[in-house]
């Protein structure tokens, strides 16, 4: 491949990896049309560590701002999050959430993983949910990653609406709006 070539597609990974730091070399190389051996090439090139490392220094740096989770109340692994703006996570599916039958995800998780990821934006310790609407927009299956990004819509008072849409791969396979609301000051009252 010639160097102009080369450089192409190590912009390429640059960039799917700002998109998706949680992609693998096989997605990468998949996704470029190379070999697993090229995509670590380029990564150890680019300084770029394994995806091991990018996982322990992204969750270092997000989950410190969490205030209204504690890390392990958080569905899936987050990637980004700007509290009262926006944050992304994602969701690997294993074996214990799919019905055995037809290897297809239990719905609650794809729920629960966009639920924590709406209550993760709001900068408060106290927050409870009063509301959403989802649609479930078609099967995800044991082995599929699922990317949820959510976004704070609007916020009034001490009230946010929270849009969230998963994806699989590019596919829209959930869309939910929450509606959200930061109870700390108000000594529990309007608690469910």
């Amino acid at each position: 491949m010639s160097r102009q070539g080369r450089n192409e597609r190590r912009k390429a990974l640059r960039e799917l990896l700002q998109k998706d730091p949680f992609l693998t070399d096989w997605q990468l190389a998949e996704r470029l049309g190379v070999s697993v051996a090229t995509i670590r090439l380029d990564r150890m090139a680019l300084d770029i560590p394994e995806l091991r490392e990018r996982a322990k220094t992204i969750a270092a740096d997000t989950y410190s701002a969490i205030r209204a989770l504690r890390g392990e109340e958080v569905i899936g692994d987050l990637v980004e999050l700007e509290l009262g703006q926006k944050g992304s996570s994602v969701m690997e599916v294993t074996e214990a959430m799919v019905f055995a039958h037809n290897q297809i995800l239990r719905g609650h998780f794809l729920f629960a993983q966009a639920y924590s990821l709406a209550v993760a934006l709001v900068d408060s310790e106290d927050v409870q949910a009063e509301g959403a609407k989802v649609d479930y927009l078609r099967p995800v299956k044991l082995g599929d990653r699922v990317l949820a990004k959510a976004q704070v819509t609007a916020v009034q008072g001490d009230h946010y609406r929270v849009a969230v849409a998963s994806y699989v791969q590019d596919e829209l396979v959930f869309n939910g709006e929450f509606v959200v609301v930061d109870v700390a000051d108000k000594g529990g009252a309007n608690r469910a």
